[in-house]
């Protein structure tokens, strides 16, 4: 049996609208301070994190901005809560001026994480070179 090209269209038409394809982008945000490094670190440094997940290419893109330091790397680190440690997921590459922006494409169990917040950006220094500033990114508006 053959159909019609206008039923095969409306029936595509009808899986795209009930979120068969359907890409999200979530937002997330973090602030970064020393009070927030594990163990916390006395500075003068500051900063905040934006960040935004496309779920269907799971691609992250982040802006880092910050002042009152001289990172020598950041990344963002995971899979840990607040107040935890974890190893680097994300390097960061290129300059450190801020504000320091990249993206990558995440894995599977690196997208859960995130959407969980157990994900955080971490900027180490020479005088701090576990840290110096971090911030846990949570959704955002």
């Amino acid at each position: 049996m053959r159909h019609a090209p206008s039923v095969v269209l409306g029936v595509v038409a009808a899986l795209l609208s009930c979120g068969v394809v359907r890409a999200e982008q979530i937002n997330f945000k973090a602030n970064l301070s020393g009070a927030s490094e594990v163990p916390p670190v006395a500075t003068a440094g500051t900063g905040t994190a934006t960040a935004t997940l496309d779920t269907a290419t799971k691609a992250l893109n982040w802006t880092v901005t910050y002042t009152g330091l001289t990172p020598t790397a950041g990344h963002i680190h995971g899979p840990a809560a607040a107040g935890a440690n974890a190893g680097v997921l994300v390097p960061f590459s290129g300059s450190m001026a801020s504000p320091i922006k990249g993206s990558a494409t995440l894995t599977d169990a690196q997208v859960s994480d995130l959407e969980a917040g157990r994900t955080y950006v971490n900027l180490h220094t020479a005088d701090n070179k576990g840290g110096e500033i971090r911030g846990q990114l949570v959704r955002a508006p």
